[in-house]
């Protein structure tokens, strides 16, 4: 589902460069939940970002969905967001003035979707991260965990084959970071996306398949996941 290939970032600050990615080797197989693990500024966000087409690597290739991604251009990568990942950011990301339901229907709308296809799939999500109670409610009526549910729901409703989740446990106190680990370890098996999670908590991670340490930038450690 997802393979990296010496893949390698780096950023110009004046006349420095300042390498972020060297040589990250990934392969997650369709269906797996795989953590990367590893403190604050280890690369973990822009190898997230980089899978995502949010940002383009310096060298190395990305394949996603068996699709090599060196000639994308900016709308074949807008597509793929689209259509195959979905993403969860540690701060929620969501539009204050919409309700816990237009948060989750809007990659829909912006898709032209209308109607009761819209509104089964928005239940169906919203029920999918027990949210359903309170989908007429707006972000700031919500609780941090509440608003991470929804944005997890967000990024499951156009049924992406890929979810990437960076540090979505980062804002939360320890249970509401459990039940969204909880959650997202579920997805594989309920609905058969794979799973990539940007953690620094080694709890997070031992909920997944596969763990890979970070370190400046390198993933250097493979270790086994403690999932079942």
């Amino acid at each position: 589902m997802v393979k990296l290939d010496r893949v390698c970032k780096a950023y110009r600050r004046g006349s420095a460069v300042v390498p972020a990615l060297l040589d990250v080797c990934l392969d997650v197989a369709k269906g797996e939940f795989c953590a990367l693990m590893g403190p604050s500024g280890c690369g973990k966000s822009t190898l997230l970002n980089v899978i995502a087409g949010l940002d383009a690597p310096t060298a190395g290739t990305i394949v996603l969905a068996g699709r090599p991604t060196q000639s994308f251009s900016d709308a074949d990568w807008t597509r793929m967001r689209r259509e195959v990942i979905g993403m969860v950011f540690q701060a929620f990301h969501l539009i204050h003035g919409l309700t816990a339901w237009e948060n989750v229907a809007l990659p829909l709308l912006l898709r032209g979707g209308a109607g009761g296809d819209v509104r089964a799939r928005v239940a169906e999500c919203l029920a999918a991260v027990g949210m359903s109670h309170r989908e007429a409610h707006r972000p700031s009526e919500l609780s941090g965990g509440e608003q991470q549910r929804v944005a997890i729901a967000r990024a499951l409703v156009h049924q992406p084959q890929l979810i990437l989740a960076d540090e979505p446990t980062g804002n939360l106190d320890s249970k509401s970071g459990g039940e969204v680990v909880a959650l997202l370890r579920a997805l594989p098996e309920r609905f058969g996306q794979t799973v990539v999670l940007a953690t620094h908590s080694r709890e997070a991670a031992q909920e997944a398949d596969s763990v890979h340490v970070m370190r400046d930038g390198r993933l250097d450690v493979q270790l086994a996941g403690s999932a079942t």
